[in-house]
């Protein structure tokens, strides 16, 4: 139950940012390009339609996974479920500064390292980015 309270919210808001962005990129000269050049669709949709409508996905799943990482806090304490969420609200609680500080970090570290992973993904899905200059 605390999962799927966490997840499906997340995972709604990201279908329909996918299914936007797919009809979005269905209407650029490229895939029409492609259909006319008489590519198979399967390869117009994973090739050309999918990998460019990813992008918009992917900028969304670092913030999401800070929303997740940080709601966890919310949901653990609402459903008794132990661990760092709750152990953080029950810290603030007695005023234990040395574990409020140090889950404060874990977490900063947690969404750094989710958006800098982020910013890998893009060089595999936009061959535009690369890594060098």
């Amino acid at each position: 139950m605390p999962m799927s309270v966490l997840g499906f919210g997340t995972m709604a808001f990201t279908a329909r940012l996918t299914r936007s962005s797919m009809l979005e990129v269905m209407r650029q000269d490229y895939v029409r390009t492609a259909r006319a050049k008489g590519l198979a669709e399967r390869v117009v949709v994973m090739a050309h339609m999918f990998r460019n409508a990813l992008i918009p996905v992917i900028t969304i799943l670092g913030p999401a996974l800070a929303g997740l990482v940080t709601g966890s806090f919310i949901i653990e304490t609402m459903f008794s479920f132990p661990g760092m969420g709750r152990a953080y609200v029950q810290a603030i609680g007695q005023r234990d500064y040395s574990m409020i500080m140090g889950t404060t970090v874990v977490y900063a570290l947690l969404v750094a390292v989710a958006n800098l992973s982020v910013d890998f993904i893009y060089v595999f899905v936009d061959p535009r980015i690369r890594l060098e200059e």
